[in-house]
């Protein structure tokens, strides 16, 4: 496991009961969610994709209200590779439906084409600022933990990896802030290196689709690009409810000490 980790940038965890238990408790709390009028704007694309950033109500353990502990297998992997788990974030519900990808509101052509025929695929933390549309990193994450709450077929719109691309990231953001003040690596510029480092893997790196089932997780480094598959004709999920998945991804404290590391050290 840690291998794999290591070396492809992701690995899947085998079911856990404890991580089956809060995955059942998480559901009915993000069934509830996707339907709370303060979570209106996170409907997209047509209403195929609930983005639901910070939509499950858990605490900072990741416990979900009147649910168990977040906890299993990926939980004790994490505190082996990571150190302590950080005060958790609201996770994020990424739901999707039947019919994605559909274009964004205000996506462009190129913007939908590139969601369609690439996944939408990305490093997380690497944000868009001003008019012209640059990139700058700006939300550094200590890793990306996904957990279902449902069980769909494996081509309803699954997660997708390239594998090693977190080694090939690694490499262009270093370069990209050599000669930069640490403090100041928030502010530089990444356009153009990270347009190439994105063409880069995708002529090198191995695509591979992840799909888990409730009670499985799986683990992302920062670094790798990864993205969503379109929606297959055929595929199935469980009626109103699409494909849910949580996300934990938190910020690091200090970003400029391991972020950059290619390996899972993030402490």
């Amino acid at each position: 496991m840690r291998a794999a980790y290591h070396h492809l940038g992701w690995c899947r965890f085998a079911y856990d009961a404890q991580t089956a238990a809060w995955a059942e408790h998480a559901r009915q709390q993000a069934k509830a969610a996707m339907q709370a009028p303060e979570n209106a704007a996170w409907w997209d694309c047509e209403n195929t994709w609930f983005i639901g950033v910070d939509a499950l109500p858990n605490d900072t353990s990741g416990q979900v209200p009147d649910g168990p502990p977040l906890a299993g297998t990926a939980l004790d992997f994490l505190r082996q590779e990571h150190g302590p788990l950080p005060p958790l974030h609201r996770a994020q519900l990424s739901v999707i439906f039947q019919g994605y990808p559909r274009p964004r509101v205000g996506e462009s052509e190129a913007a939908f084409r590139y969601r369609r025929d690439r996944d939408a695929a990305h490093v997380d933390g690497v944000k868009m600022f001003g008019a012209d549309r640059r990139r700058r990193v700006e939300e550094p994450h200590a890793w990306v933990l996904g957990l279902p709450l449902n069980e769909t077929s494996p081509d309803a719109a699954p997660l997708v990896v390239w594998e090693e691309s977190h080694r090939v990231m690694a490499r262009v953001f270093s370069e990209a802030f050599a000669g930069h003040d640490p403090l100041d690596w928030h502010l530089v510029d990444v356009t153009e290196a990270y347009s190439a480092a994105r063409r880069r893997v995708f002529d090198s790196c191995r695509r591979v689709t992840v799909h888990a089932k409730p009670g499985e997780a799986y683990l992302m480094h920062r670094l790798c690009l990864h993205g969503v598959a379109p929606w297959t004709e055929g595929a199935e999920a469980p009626e109103g409810e699409g494909r849910m998945i949580a996300y934990f991804r938190p910020e690091v404290a200090d970003w400029t000490q391991n972020w950059l590391a290619e390996l899972g050290q993030g402490r």
